[in-house]
């Protein structure tokens, strides 16, 4: 009976954890922590019984209050959107167990909010993915949107400011989408997903379908830091709490990623988007540009938790370059690189947590080879996320990267095959900068203080575990990539792509 409701169960358990945790959290501190890390774990356990149910029976359809679409509202589980589901639980899992020490020690006096903002924050992205209706879309998107606000807002003292940056470009994207939204229901009188993808080859000419469809891009675009739109990027990821940085950066762009993709590719339709109305060549040489400027701007930052966001900028054109292919290899690559890089970021954003606990700072000059023996198995971690994004086999990255210049190849498109192969060398630029210094360079005139003979000072246990749980993740889906293009990915492929 509990599989019928599963599309909606995922959202729900996030909100009832949210009330939970601000109501029993602020009566008694001590049971505000347990309450999420139940709640993600539950959610965890439903993200899977989902993607498993749908993989085996297909298109799961929920619809709310028992009104039939397309006048009521619907929420769907396809394999894409039980493989984001699945996602954004897991990922959020491990970062929340990294919390408690992380938030603890950098905000003692907002445990408690931060843990239910994070709670609204989770049930937003995963409304986000399960939705089947545009403007209940747009709904999800702003508890996103103000939950990071907020989440971002707590950090360093810069964050307020990066906060009412990221305030004010957020509004721009959330208005352009929802003008987009307006101006398809004027031409189609519906806002399902299902019923629109029916009607718009009826309209497709319509200029108020052309503009609706355009606004929706820009608008997803902008919320995706899609190359020019990653100005609200590097300082809300820089300057947020390390627990803040590890949750948003993986999922928070590739979630609205997602919805992009389910736009474009199946409300609109693959034709369309590239025949008709070429947006996804638009769209895949912003991501080109986005991919040199971000490896670029990376190499000149001396702080790790901006050179990892300014290699956000780069990872997020990644999949925008699969979008762009508007082929099933590009997406394929596409969605194996969400995976990819959730678990990377996830994973090196917790390793900066994890120098700030112990060393004080993620300053790249500052750091010394003495860490590799204070902090063996953060620094390892490291060196395997690293190695990852750069593309080296058999971590995850390099199947990604992979799939996108197979499809690069298969276009005849050389141009964005060479620009994947220069992005991997800038990024072995960035990140053998860290490498380097933790692994070969002696201090200076080679003095004993950087010698190795450091005591073993490793983050506690709960910062830990959870960041070499990530790296092993990493290893595990780089050797598992086969099986899971074979059995998961080439399922969500639309027909006609």
């Amino acid at each position: 009976m509990i599989l019928n409701h599963l599309p909606v169960l995922v959202p729900l358990l996030f909100l009832l954890g949210a009330i939970a945790t601000a109501a029993l959290g602020t009566w008694k501190r001590v049971l505000a922590y347990p309450i999420v890390l139940l709640t993600a774990a539950a959610s965890v356990v439903v993200s899977v019984a989902a993607l498993t149910d749908t993989l085996q029976k297909g298109r799961i359809s929920y619809h709310l209050g028992g009104w039939q679409p397309p006048i009521g509202i619907e929420y769907v589980l396809d394999p894409l959107a039980a493989f984001f589901t699945l996602l954004i639980t897991g990922v959020a899992f491990v970062v929340l167990i990294y919390a408690r020490p992380s938030v603890e020690r950098e905000l003692p006096d907002r445990v408690v909010p931060y843990l239910a903002v994070s709670m609204l924050l989770l049930m937003g992205l995963s409304g986000m993915v399960i939705t089947g209706d545009l403007f209940n879309l747009y709904v999800f998107l702003e508890i996103v949107a103000l939950s990071t606000y907020a989440l971002v807002a707590i950090g360093d003292k810069p964050a307020p400011v990066s906060a009412f940056r990221y305030l004010l470009l957020g509004t721009i994207g959330a208005s352009f989408y929802l003008l987009g939204v307006g101006f398809l229901y004027m031409a189609g009188g519906s806002l399902n997903m299902a019923d629109v993808a029916k009607i718009l080859p009826h309209i497709a000419t319509d200029q108020t379908v052309v503009a609706g469809v355009v606004l929706i891009v820009i608008g997803l675009g902008l919320k995706m830091a899609l190359f020019p739109m990653h100005g609200w990027l590097p300082d809300a990821y820089t300057y947020a709490a390390s627990a803040s940085s590890a949750l948003i950066a993986p999922l928070g762009t590739k979630v609205v990623a997602y919805a992009l993709l389910r736009v474009l590719f199946f409300v609109a339709g693959p034709d369309y988007v590239r025949l008709t109305l070429p947006l996804t060549d638009v769209i895949g040489w912003l991501s080109v540009v986005g991919i040199v400027f971000g490896s670029i701007m990376a190499i000149s930052q001396q702080e790790l938790k901006r050179m990892l966001a300014y290699s956000s900028v780069a990872q997020v054109g990644y999949i925008g370059m699969g979008i762009g292919f508007a082929s099933p290899l590009g997406m394929i690559g596409a969605v194996l690189h969400v995976l990819n890089h959730a678990l990377m970021k996830a994973c090196l954003f917790l390793v900066a947590g994890n120098l700030r606990t112990r060393v004080g700072h993620s300053t790249i000059p500052q750091l010394t080879r003495s860490l590799r023996m204070s902090m063996p198995w953060t620094m390892a971690a490291f060196a395997v996320a690293a190695l990852s994004m750069i593309g080296i086999p058999p971590m995850a990255g390099f199947f990604s990267k992979w799939y996108l210049v197979l499809a690069g190849v298969e276009e005849s498109n050389w141009l964005f095959v060479a620009v994947i192969l220069l992005s991997s060398l800038l990024n072995a630029v960035y990140f053998f900068r860290v490498l380097e210094k933790v692994y070969v360079v002696k201090g200076e005139g080679g003095s004993s203080a950087d010698d190795g003979t450091h005591e073993r000072h490793e983050a506690p246990t709960l910062m830990l575990a959870p960041t070499l749980a990530l790296a092993v993740a990493i290893i595990l889906v780089g050797l598992a990539n086969a099986w899971i293009v074979d059995h998961v990915i080439r399922l969500m492929v639309p027909a006609g792509l």
